[in-house]
């Protein structure tokens, strides 16, 4: 199927999408540490004000059907809570720019590691060499004394590489199995919100009562329905008409993002190394985008 296709163009345009959503997304998720709300709150918001959307919709149209129990579990699991309280917990170390340095920089790391190993697909030269330099230039952004001036900001940077194995595995999962919208609202959203909701209101800290209102409406909105509702819908669309690798790879471009609003909106100064490494990864990224390859099966 040629690169200009209308699903290759949407596929395209949903990918990019995500790239400006997930860059805000570090943004606010960095600033709800000065909100009062806990890594646990922010998690409940995330699946239970979504699932007020997705529970009608998947009562409707039963998504369940198309689905063995094990996808269902397996699928919960990789977009459940122990994803994302690793995730938040990240921002507790780090700063705004190492989330998408080491979450979405790695991204195509993972994808070719997983490829490799589980799939048996070897990488393409070009390929392999965007991919090297994604990796140096996540180093250095790392590594650069402007940037890393947070005590114990390795600690968040180990969970966002951890995040980003769970959801690189949400990709390739989106592609395999051609999940439909609707079967990842009901996995991502509503099992995970009957699972964690009875929980976080009885046993777990929380800070929603003292939490000041526009603070929490942010929050409300933006994790309670821009990851679950738009951004999965998009990341599983994008992986089933341009491929989990060249998904991974334009996701990549998230830190560049994520680093200019930072600047931006939180005042996180960018040296020139850190401008020269944000350059390097932006051409590996363009060196990762590979063009589909049509699977059988």
């Amino acid at each position: 199927m040629p690169t200009s296709s209308p699903s290759h163009v949407t596929g395209y345009a949903a990918a990019w999408t995500i790239v400006l959503v997930w860059s805000f997304w570090l943004i606010v998720s960095r600033v709800a540490n000065d909100s009062g709300l806990t890594v646990y709150d922010l998690a409940a918001m995330r699946y239970g004000l979504a699932s007020l959307v997705a529970l009608p919709l998947c009562l409707y149209y039963k998504p369940w059907r198309g689905l063995r129990l094990s996808q269902i579990a397996v699928l919960s699991f990789i977009l459940g809570p122990v994803y994302i309280l690793i995730v938040f917990s990240g921002f507790l170390y780090a700063p705004a720019a190492h989330g998408g340095i080491f979450m979405n920089g790695v991204l195509p790391l993972i994808s070719i590691l997983f490829g490799i190993f589980l799939f048996r697909k070897l990488p393409g030269t070009q390929q392999l060499l965007g991919a090297a330099l994604i990796l140096v230039s996540s180093v250095v952004l790392a590594w650069d004394t402007s940037v890393t001036n947070i005590q114990n900001a390795w600690v968040g940077d180990l969970m966002f590489v951890v995040g980003a194995i769970f959801f690189s595995s949400y990709v390739i999962l989106s592609e395999r199995w051609q999940l439909r919208p609707m079967q990842i609202i009901f996995c991502g959203t509503v099992v995970n919100a009957a699972l964690y909701l009875p929980v976080w209101v009885l046993w777990l800290p929380s800070g929603l009562a003292d939490a000041p209102l526009r603070p929490l409406l942010l929050q409300a909105v933006y994790q309670g329905f821009v990851p679950n509702l738009i951004g999965l819908l998009f990341v599983a669309h994008a992986s089933r008409t341009i491929g989990n690798g060249n998904t991974s790879s334009i996701l990549a471009a998230v830190p560049g993002g994520g680093a200019l609003l930072g600047l931006l909106i939180l005042g996180e100064s960018l040296s020139v190394i850190s401008v020269l490494a944000l350059v390097i990864l932006t051409i590996g990224l363009l060196m990762s985008v590979r063009r589909r390859t049509p699977q059988l099966g």
